[in-house]
């Protein structure tokens, strides 16, 4: 026993309104993620950074040593060197080899920006492998 109802006409009507609820699911998606990536973007916060305690690497047999002195003159393992220089010293030292770890030492009083400067001359030398050495505690 089969029973048919009739509800009218098969053809659906059309609907010109648009669907703006995944529109809208997306917005607040966006919105969330923006307004936590938002305070992780600024880094103005003034901190004290911690002295390392990483894991000691081995050395180079022969590690090739740059110094920044209290004075701002640098000495290429243990001779010293003009900064216009550097890079012709660093070439001879290494044997050309751009590739090589440069490690660069610097006095506790040199200038944050002094020592910049230094990884600057380095980075035009061509040596963009560079450690920067300190105490261990």
């Amino acid at each position: 026993m089969s029973v048919k109802l009739d509800h009218g006409s098969d053809e659906l009507a059309e609907n010109h309104e648009i669907n703006v609820t995944p529109f809208i699911d997306v917005m607040l998606v966006l919105l969330i993620i923006f307004m936590v990536a938002a305070p992780l973007a600024t880094v103005d916060t003034p901190v004290d950074l911690p002295v390392s305690t990483a894991e000691r690497r081995p050395k180079p047999d022969t590690p090739l040593y740059l110094t920044v002195k209290a004075d701002l003159s640098f000495v290429l393992r243990d001779a010293p060197i003009a900064r216009q220089e550097l890079g012709t010293a660093l070439d001879k030292a290494t044997g050309g080899k751009k590739d090589e770890r440069i490690f660069l030492r610097a006095d506790k009083t040199v200038p944050y920006g002094e020592l910049m400067q230094a990884m600057n001359v380095l980075r035009a030398a061509g040596y963009l492998k560079v450690a920067l050495v300190g105490l261990e505690q």
